[in-house]
């Protein structure tokens, strides 16, 4: 006893019964004796891992039941276990999966649709129903960015948005590409999925699509490939076409201003909760997303299905080593492969590009306790709850298919968001344990901090603690709470990066292929 001490407030947390490693729930200082009746070595950071019991070198290091890497070298119980001694791969330096396929999908019980919750949203012509009620400017390259911002400029000067309190704004979604591409490639394909995804999202009351005239995508093309045609909510031009800079702004603002009255016609009614398409998203994930935030999330989720509703989980490497998981849950062995064919894609996509799937955690997530891609992606899959898989979508495909989906993205956040708001997301809901600053026009961001303290830290960025989970709030009672935050936030209730006035620059479209 006299070279140990016994710290009351030495908190850890044991996952899974089968799990060698703990969490810290409070920084562990060398010597303390933790509740599992191991002695702690070395400082343990609150948020990361110990082992319990000793680990052979090669042996998986197992948290959540799951194995989310392997020992560099023999771990003594009580050792941190971080990215000094715990890898990816086993003896042959590879992870196998058994991809079992629609093994573990068991059909949710269903909310009448009388007892269904609701929220007041914009039916639109189509039936779908939005959340907000934004024109967008659409810019088919990034040489026709300038006037699209120069339009938005002119119409927020004017002070005319005064006479259209349902109109929540005129939003200039510009970005860096749209030419030097290969016309017949992926690229080329995701892009245009992508334009016409945000054109036709239910939180737009109407649109512009402004570009140059001789860039590779042609909105000429994309109207006829889509059908589309002018109308009182959806006009195009291009700068060579109208003559010049100014003629284009003088041409743009005067659309607008006929759209508004327009867009203005829509209000706000009763329709329930099966309207909600909800994007997930996590950045910034730390060592209590998989413990706090991210199965709550789950949890509102599985009442977001259960009342008809539908929720996009998406980042394909932040999935990746949790991948077998989902298969389980796929409603047919056809979308259980069709999740694995675009991890395979991942896996030569990095390849051919020099990398490696265990790039991904980033350095704030190993501060905060994650140490392998595997360990996050099994916290990061949390968000999508329980129930069944029903669909598998490429980057900003139209989403279709009702209840639990999956949507192909990159991890990186703004670029995975925009491809879940071009797939049809009208509200999104984002969980961070380092602390995200993050907003997502014209879709309402919802952020869910993992921890106590970044919440502390960042009240005026988060909408909802998760960290008190830690002290005994009960998933259910969090994910309840989450979901009438749902409702609130598509009602017209204004999320905090909303307030805060987030969203103007977070329109990243993913760049597939050389830019030329």
């Amino acid at each position: 006893m006299s070279e140990t001490m016994i710290r009351p407030e030495a908190r850890t947390l044991v996952l899974n019964p089968r799990d060698n490693t703990a969490v810290a729930l409070s920084n562990l200082e060398a010597g303390t004796v933790t509740p599992q009746g191991v002695v702690i070595g070395k400082r343990v950071p609150k948020g990361h891992k110990f082992a319990v019991r000793p680990i052979r070198a090669g042996e998986a290091v197992t948290k959540f039941g799951q194995i989310i890497g392997f020992a560099k070298d023999a771990i003594a119980a009580g050792d941190w276990v971080h990215e000094h001694n715990c890898g990816m791969g086993g003896a042959d330096g590879t992870l196998h999966h058994d991809y079992a396929f629609a093994e573990g999908a068991v059909a949710p019980e269903m909310v009448p649709v009388a007892e269904r919750a609701t929220f007041q949203g914009f039916r639109r012509a189509n039936g779908r129903v939005g959340t907000r009620n934004f024109i967008g400017i659409l810019t088919s390259v990034n040489c026709s960015a300038t006037v699209a911002k120069f339009m938005a400029e002119e119409i927020n000067r004017s002070g005319i948005l005064a006479d259209y309190p349902n109109i929540d704004g005129v939003i200039p979604f510009v970005h860096g590409t749209g030419c030097a591409m290969d016309i017949q490639g992926e690229g080329y394909q995701i892009f245009r999925r992508t334009q016409w995804g945000y054109t036709a999202n239910p939180n737009l009351g109407a649109a512009l699509l402004v570009g140059l005239g001789c860039e590779a995508f042609q909105i000429g093309k994309m109207k006829e490939s889509y059908g589309l045609s002018e109308t009182d909510t959806f006009q195009t031009m291009t700068i060579q076409e109208i003559g010049g800079t100014r003629k284009m702004v003088d041409w743009g603002v005067e659309r607008i201003k006929e759209m508004l009255p327009v867009a203005a016609r829509a209000q706000r009614e009763t329709v329930d909760a099966s309207e909600l398409m909800l994007a997930l998203q996590c950045g910034g994930s730390d060592g209590y997303s998989g413990i706090t935030a991210n199965p709550a999330l789950g949890y509102a989720v599985d009442l977001l299905v259960r009342q008809g509703g539908t929720a996009i989980l998406s980042e394909t490497p932040e999935v990746y080593g949790a991948e077998h998981m989902l298969t389980r849950r796929a409603v047919s062995r056809e979308v259980g492969e069709k999740l694995i064919e675009r991890i395979h894609w991942w896996e030569d996509y990095t390849r051919r590009s020099g990398g490696e799937m265990n790039n991904n955690p980033s350095p704030g997530n190993k501060l905060g306790g994650l140490t392998t891609i595997l360990e996050k992606s099994l916290g990061a899959t949390a968000k999508g709850g329980t129930t069944p898989l029903t669909a598998v979508y490429e980057y900003a495909e139209q989403v279709r298919e009702k209840g639990f989906v999956f949507m192909d993205t990159p991890g990186f956040d703004p670029v995975s968001a925009t491809g879940q708001v071009a797939g049809g997301a009208n509200i999104l809901a984002f969980t961070t344990g380092r602390g995200s600053a993050y907003g997502c026009k014209p879709v309402p961001s919802i952020k869910l901090a993992t921890n106590s303290d970044v919440y502390a830290r960042m009240t005026e960025d988060m909408d909802i603690n998760c960290g008190d989970i830690i002290e005994g709030v009960s998933i259910e009672e969090k994910g309840q709470q989450i979901f009438n935050l749902l409702l609130r936030i598509a009602s017209g209730e204004k999320s905090k990066s909303e307030q805060l006035g987030y969203g103007d620059n977070e329109f990243v479209p993913w760049q597939v292929g050389a830019t030329m």
